[in-house]
């Protein structure tokens, strides 16, 4: 199982955000070096101060009494001044010198405490530093001849140490998510809609354009895939009007024919020849009847599909009143759908009929979508006794014009239309058909039809 979304928008989504944190994250850091840096050169100054002024106060006092003086003076803490005779690159080996930056900075710092040229340190040596965490300072005194040596404690800085900052990051990462989703799904929703443009059109050839209205690669987009549905309507109803035209211009030559086998002498012959024109004129009049189906403009309405069901198979009943006892019905009493009622009725009857042709039986179960799952798929199961369908012939049998040897042969009077008629009705519905084979024996067709 991975983590990584599915759809486009969650991707994109998830890239941008984590994007984004990033770029938080490193603006963040930016911020917080600058912080630290301002701290020291805050700590710097503070230093300078201090020490420009401890060396002040000793410098003007008497040579006898700066000891006195200098215990009396307050020291924060993690500061001590003290006399000493020799400089602190003696007194403290430990500690490196002070890098060349600090130094400067520090001497300049000092500075700025006013005070004149005589009463500041000649010399100044200084060791440590952020990174020992501690500075030592030695600042020669005039004669007779002295340092003042003041150690000062340098905590580490702390950019991070904020009370609003992970409140402010939570905010800004709340509010840029907000952003990101808003944004991304306002991005793809017209691929959304190209989608289901395109589910529709794969179920009804003649479904509405798409408005070309928008963004301009969205309207070109959305004129391109009109242009792509304009293409494949006119080349459907080319083919269906090609198609009907060469079935409706053949009738008149099997007429002719049948008038002139009827003066053919030998008896055999004349039959056999009287049958392949029935049979032709059979296959003649289903490609007709599939033109029409093609090229209907019937309006769907609401329909009881139980009723429907049940229509379908007392008509079957009239038609072959020897399989009446063949033919049941079990489901609900009643279930609404909207659909075109002659093209859906043509699609039962096909199914029904060619179940009693080839399996002898017709037993037609209506099952409906749950209370719970109004909008989804009822299923119609219409299952026979015949011997059933080899697995790989399953699908090639809703081809035009495709029939199994055996059971299903030209002997029926079958042409190779009805399951393609059948799927082509439901499909622009919606919904679908298969085949199965009963594992007792016999064949399914599997209905789906939204409701």
């Amino acid at each position: 199982m991975t983590l990584w979304p599915r759809s486009l928008a969650a991707r994109t989504a998830v890239v941008l955000l984590a994007a984004l944190i990033a770029v938080q994250v490193a603006g963040l850091t930016i911020d917080a070096m600058e912080r630290r840096d301002l701290q020291r050169l805050g700590q710097i100054r503070d230093v300078s101060v201090r020490l420009a002024t401890l060396y002040r106060r000793v410098v003007i006092t008497e040579a006898g009494r700066r000891g006195r003086v200098l215990a009396a003076i307050p020291e924060p803490p993690g500061v001590r001044a003290a006399l000493a005779s020799r400089p602190p690159l003696i007194i403290d080996g430990g500690l490196p010198l002070s890098p060349e930056h600090m130094a400067r900075a520090i001497r300049v710092a000092m500075h700025l405490v006013p005070m004149p040229q005589s009463q500041r340190p000649p010399e100044i040596i200084i060791r440590g530093g952020f990174d020992a965490g501690r500075l030592l300072v030695g600042m020669r005194l005039p004669q007779p001849a002295s340092w003042l040596t003041v150690s000062v404690r340098l905590p580490p800085p702390q950019p991070w140490h904020s009370p609003a900052f992970l409140a402010a990051f939570a905010l800004m990462t709340v509010v840029a998510a907000l952003l990101t989703i808003w944004a991304v799904r306002r991005l793809t929703r017209p691929l959304r809609t190209l989608a289901a443009a395109a589910e529709r059109l794969g179920r009804d050839v003649n479904a509405p354009p798409l408005s070309e209205e928008g963004p301009s690669e969205i309207a070109t987009a959305a004129t391109a895939f009109n242009t792509m549905a304009a293409r494949i309507r006119r080349f459907v109803e080319d083919r269906t009007f090609l198609l009907t035209a060469m079935g409706h211009d053949l009738r008149t030559p099997i007429t002719r024919l049948k008038l002139r086998a009827e003066f053919i002498e030998d008896e055999d012959q004349r039959q056999k020849i009287l049958a392949d024109l029935d049979e032709i004129e059979a296959m003649v009049n289903a490609t007709l009847d599939f033109g029409r189906d093609a090229t209907a403009r019937e309006p769907a309405a609401p329909i009881d599909l139980a009723l429907l069901c049940q229509t379908v198979l007392d008509e079957a009943a009239d038609v072959r009143p020897e399989a009446a006892d063949a033919l049941a019905y079990s489901g609900p009493a009643h279930c609404t759908a909207r659909a075109r009622i002659g093209a859906l009725k043509r699609a039962l009857g096909n199914l029904v009929n060619n179940a009693l042709a080839y399996g002898g039986a017709a037993r037609l179960t209506l099952v409906p979508p749950e209370a719970s799952q109004k909008g989804s798929l009822a299923r119609i199961e219409i299952d026979d006794d015949g011997p059933g369908i080899p697995p790989s012939d399953l699908e090639r049998v809703f081809q035009p014009f495709q029939r199994l040897e055996g059971s299903r042969n030209r002997e029926t009077g079958g042409t190779g239309l009805g399951l393609p008629i059948a799927r082509d009705i439901l499909r622009a519905h919606g919904g679908d058909v298969t085949l199965a084979n009963r594992p007792g024996g016999g064949t399914r067709a599997v209905v789906t039809l939204p409701v």
